[in-house]
Formats: C-alpha cells, sequence, structure tokens
C-alpha cells in the first residue's frame, strides 16, 4: 500500500531549520486571522519572577555598600596607628559631647531629686524670690516685707485650693549631750502639718505635733547623722540634748536622707515653731518666716500659686501693676534657674565639639584624597570595565562614612566608660541617654559624609586613560 499522505512527512521538513521557533497557530472560527499563542504562564510564576528581580536587585546595591565598607573597614585594620590618629578629632568630638551630656542629665535629675524637692507638690512662700544679681538684691531689701505669723493665718484660712498650708523657720545652732557637742546643725521650728509635706520621715518615734505647739513643748525630732553622733549606741528616744543650752526630749528619729555634693541632709533638729520663737524670737537674729503650701496635685499647683499670690498681694495692698514684695519659691523655679547654668555650660561645649568635629572631617578629607591618590590605577580599571561615575562616588563616600562613623562610635565607647566612673566616684547619677547616641552616630556619618564629597567628586571624574597612565 502507498503511504498516507498523512504519515509521509513533507519533503520541505528534512531542510527545516529546528533551531528557529515554531509558531503554533490557532484557526478557530471566531479568528479572523492567524495569530500567535503564548504559552501560558502560571500566576505564581509570574510573582516568584518578579520577586526574584526584586532579590536580585538588592543584592546589587547591597554589593554596591557592602563592597566600600568592607574595604573601609580592612584599611583601618591594616593601618592601626593611621586609623586612630585620623579618628582622633570624630573621638574626641563624640566622647566630649556624650560625656557632657550625661553628666548634664544626671545633674539635673541629683538637683531635683536633691536640692529642688520641697516636697510633694509643696511651694513656699516668703520674704525673698530666687535674686541673682545684687543691685535686685539691694532693692528687694528695702521693698520686701517679713513673712508674719498673721499672714500664714490669712492663708491657712482663706485659701480654697491648697492641700495644706504649714509654716516654718530655720536657724544654726549648737547641739550637745554630755561632752558630745556638734556645731552648724539645722534647728527648725515646724508646725506639725510640716510631717505631710516635707521629705523627712520618722524612722523610729515621731513627728512634732500639734499638741506640741500649743503646749510651746520642748521637745525635738532628731536626724540620722544627730542621733548616731550624740547617742550612737543606745536608744536616743526620751533621752534630753541640748540645743543652744537648753534641754529638748528626744521624740522622733528621722530615716536618713544622705549628703548633697557632700553635705550631709541629716545634721538637723526640728522643734515646735512657738517653742522656736519662745527661744529665738519671731525675727530675732535674722529668722525669716516660709509659709509651706501643698497643691492637691501637680495639676493644681500653678492655679494654688496664682491663689497664695492674690492673697498675698491683697493684704499687702500692692497696685495691680506693682511687682510683687514677697517671694514664691517652687521646685520648678529652682530647676529653671539650674538649667540656664547648665545650658550655658552645654552651647560652651558645643561650640568646643564642633571645633574638634571640623579638624576631624578635615583629617579624613585628607585621608581620602591620598587614598584616591593611591588608587588612581584601580579607578581606571574600574572605569575601563565599565563602573560608571556614581559607582566610584558610592565607594568613597560609602569608606568616608564608614571611618567617621567607627570614630563616633568609639567615642560612645569612651564616654560610656568615662560616665560610668562619674557615676561610681561622685553623687552624679551620670547616665548616656539615648538620645545622645544616635545623635553622635548620626553627626559622625554626617561629618564623614561632608568632607568625603570632594575627595568622592575627585575620584569620580577622573579620566580613565589618564588615570590608567598614572604611576605611583
Amino acid at each position: 500500500m502507498f503511504p498516507s499522505c498523512r504519515d509521509a512527512p513533507p519533503a520541505w521538513d528534512s531542510a527545516r531549520n529546528h533551531f528557529r521557533p515554531s509558531l503554533v497557530y490557532d484557526y478557530r472560527v471566531e479568528r479572523t486571522e492567524p495569530t500567535t499563542t503564548p504559552a501560558a504562564v502560571p500566576r505564581g510564576s509570574v510573582r516568584k519572577f518578579a520577586v526574584s528581580r526584586v532579590g536580585e536587585h538588592l543584592r546589587r546595591h547591597g554589593s554596591v555598600l557592602r563592597d566600600p565598607v568592607v574595604e573601609a573597614l580592612a584599611a583601618l585594620r591594616a593601618h592601626k596607628l593611621r586609623s586612630a590618629l585620623t579618628l582622633l578629632g570624630v573621638t574626641l568630638s563624640v566622647s566630649v559631647l556624650i560625656l557632657v551630656v550625661s553628666i548634664i542629665t544626671g545633674a539635673n535629675l541629683y538637683i531635683e531629686n536633691r536640692v529642688a524637692n520641697l516636697g510633694s507638690n509643696v511651694f513656699l512662700v516668703l520674704r525673698f524670690p530666687i535674686i541673682t544679681n545684687q543691685q535686685d538684691f539691694f532693692k528687694a531689701m528695702r521693698r520686701n516685707r517679713n513673712i508674719t505669723w498673721e499672714d500664714f493665718e490669712a492663708l491657712r484660712d482663706g485659701m480654697r485650693l491648697p492641700r495644706a498650708v504649714g509654716l516654718e523657720t530655720r536657724t544654726n545652732g549648737k547641739v550637745r549631750l554630755g561632752t558630745q557637742a556638734l556645731e552648724d546643725i539645722n534647728i527648725r521650728g515646724v508646725t506639725a502639718n510640716i510631717a505631710d509635706m516635707d521629705v523627712e520621715e520618722p524612722e523610729t518615734g515621731r513627728y512634732i505635733t500639734d499638741a506640741d505647739n500649743e503646749g510651746r513643748a520642748e521637745v525635738t525630732f532628731i536626724g540620722q547623722e544627730v542621733a548616731r553622733k550624740l547617742v550612737p549606741t543606745v536608744d536616743p528616744i526620751g533621752k534630753a540634748i541640748y540645743i543652744d543650752g537648753r534641754g529638748f526630749q528626744v521624740v522622733g528619729v528621722a530615716k536618713p536622707i544622705g549628703t548633697v555634693f557632700g553635705q550631709s541632709q541629716d545634721n538637723f533638729v526640728y522643734i515646735p515653731i512657738r517653742t522656736f520663737w519662745k527661744r529665738y524670737g519671731e525675727h530675732g537674729q535674722g529668722l525669716d518666716l516660709a509659709i509651706n503650701i501643698q497643691a492637691r496635685g501637680p495639676e493644681w499647683m500653678q492655679r494654688t500659686k496664682d491663689e497664695a499670690r492674690t492673697m498675698m498681694r491683697g493684704r499687702r495692698h500692692l497696685d495691680p501693676k506693682a511687682d510683687d514684695n514677697f517671694g514664691i519659691l517652687a521646685s520648678d523655679t529652682i530647676m529653671s534657674l539650674w538649667k540656664n547654668l547648665t545650658g550655658a555650660i552645654a552651647a560652651t561645649m558645643v561650640g568646643v565639639v564642633s571645633v574638634f568635629l571640623v579638624i576631624g572631617g578635615v583629617v579624613i578629607m585628607n585621608v581620602m584624597l591620598a587614598s584616591v591618590t593611591e588608587r588612581t590605577r584601580e579607578i581606571g580599571v574600574r572605569k575601563s570595565l565599565g563602573a560608571r561615575r556614581r559607582d566610584i562616588l558610592m565607594q568613597v563616600l560609602v569608606e568616608s562614612v564608614v571611618m567617621a562613623t567607627v570614630g563616633g562610635a568609639t567615642g560612645i565607647a569612651i564616654a560610656y566608660l568615662l560616665s560610668t566612673l562619674v557615676r561610681v566616684l561622685t553623687p552624679v547619677p551620670s547616665q548616656v541617654p539615648i538620645g545622645a547616641v544616635i545623635l553622635s552616630v548620626a553627626v559622625s556619618a554626617a561629618v564623614g559624609l561632608f568632607f568625603g564629597l570632594y575627595p568622592a567628586n575627585r575620584a569620580a571624574k577622573l579620566d580613565p586613560i589618564e588615570a590608567l597612565r598614572f604611576e605611583t
């Protein structure tokens, strides 16, 4: 039988180029002309292809950054002395910056807790406000009047916002028991409700009471240091001590407070304020009264201060435009004065740090210029192999930023060690704020970026032919 035409391959089939892509035509009725049918590609395959392209893109750009970083770190390791001298400016700048910030932060916390702590939501009404110059002090001496018991009673009975209103006065004197005598002890006359406002709390015994004040009792509440030095081996409660020659019975001992800038805060004796006046007089020996006012909470402080100021001005018949002839002292007032001082110190240190940073940046720029000169032929080879201008620019910039950042990181480590030493060896609770660390790293990188622009631009502009001819 003759073979079917369907089974016999056409004569031109053997001569066909099998390496050419064959087209599959679709002759369905709804088609008016033959078209090619693309192979069906699953949607998941398209997604994987896109992800792979993104990954390839990231790897390529990651390599652009990674290689200069590795080269910069290798150069730092290979030339340790040169690297140390190169990064000295940035390292000193960052270490000084962080150390100053950590000390100021710790000092602010120390002052807030130890010096400016007048009690829980407490402010004082007293004769003088905080005065920072001699002229204002002399003016206040002539104009400001003493705080009186009548002022205290008017505020205690007339104010509606405070939680409590107390009164105190103080002087320094001598305390003695037997042959043991203590000089320069803080003697403080108080009302009973000062116990609820003050930072001193009884460890044993009790505080001064209203009955002590009414009866002008000769009793005393003493500090931990006074108790330890006068009666070190026995319980001081009930013992009689002599305060400026007059005998007082100890009714309580305070919990230890500690020191402020090396000065003990436990060398005090408290007595009833009416007993104090019986011994020293209300305004004798330059004594001044201070009215302690406790607000209901932090959010009530300003309104309570405004009420106290309004009542005091009314009692003294001050003109609406006249200045106060008394003072109001609160923790925020003390902290504001302290922060003005530390702010001036910080501003000075910023100037010093800026000089160090400029010096460090100039040194990094010179080192990078020398590095570009040494690697001129390498840059020429890279350009002849297709490296673009921005590739060369990126390489030099990344190396400069890495060098500066390493210097900044070294400065952070040094500052952290010094801050720890300050915290261990002094009462200042020095601590390194995380914000200062982040700022220092950012500033170091910015210095490297800025001072690396000129060497990077110079390297990027090199002609590849001239660079290949360069001889070091």
